[in-house]
């Protein structure tokens, strides 16, 4: 196979991707520059509250078409969207309980920490190669037709492995969010989730924030800070508007 014939093959795979969602899309190609990618978001999100659907970016790494090749063809938007439960808060608090239980009282104190810095996120980033920072593979504009964010989830049903929440977790959580702070889930890959949160934390304690997106993805600490610290990431989320979620 010439370079030419595996190029269209890739390409055939992306549209099947992308009409597996039966929804209005765009193609950004793998190479492209990804704030062309945000900048069409950021369009679609305004257009979308007058035109009745949410945007929602997927990169289709070859994991991610994998899975969305084999998943969205029998996945049951109607019963996804209706078997889960209105617990995004106690989803949560259940969640970090589990992660913190067999903390004693001065390891969890040092858990939680005093760190006053922490990274601050403004930008799109689950789709970008570490390479050169262009787009890791083609990427797809969905406009969803949903009448709210959460409900996005059961287009692009992520989770259930390892410890990333199963959508039937990630709906009521991400309602939970929205409600809250105002945060949107905005970009997905096969193992990262992005969340566009323009009000910041919206007046909430950052601590409490953190320790929520702990609950959610424990690698936002574990792996995504280097003191291992909720205040760390905390300090971070003060100034964040992208709300980042890798999941090992």
């Amino acid at each position: 196979m010439d370079d030419r014939e595996e190029i269209r093959d890739i390409k055939d795979l992306t549209r099947q991707a992308a009409e597996r969602f039966q929804c209005s899309y765009k193609v950004f190609s793998k190479g492209s520059d990804p704030k062309l990618v945000e900048e069409a978001y950021f369009e679609a999100l305004k257009r979308g509250q007058a035109d009745g659907f949410y945007p929602a970016v997927v990169c289709l790494d070859d994991y991610a078409l994998e899975w969305l090749l084999e998943i969205n063809e029998d996945a049951d938007k109607d019963r996804i969207l209706s078997e889960w439960e209105d617990r995004g808060e106690e989803i949560l608090k259940e969640r970090y309980e589990e992660y913190t239980e067999y903390l004693e009282e001065d390891e969890l104190s040092n858990f939680i920490g005093d760190e006053k810095e922490g990274d601050v996120l403004r930008e799109f980033c689950g789709y970008c190669s570490f390479t050169d920072g262009s787009l890791e593979a083609d990427t797809l504009l969905l406009e969803i037709p949903v009448r709210h964010p959460w409900e996005i989830i059961a287009y692009v049903p992520m989770g259930g492995w390892n410890e990333c929440p199963a959508p039937g977790e990630m709906i009521p959580v991400c309602k939970y969010w929205y409600e809250k702070y105002g945060a949107v889930p905005a970009v997905f890959t096969h193992d990262v989730m992005e969340f566009y949160a323009p009000n910041g934390l919206n007046g909430n304690d950052p601590i409490e924030a953190a320790k929520e997106h702990y609950a959610f993805c424990s690698d936002r600490i574990d792996q995504g800070t280097r003191t291992y610290k909720v205040s760390e990431l905390a300090a971070g989320l003060t100034k964040s508007t992208v709300w980042y979620f890798w999941w090992d």
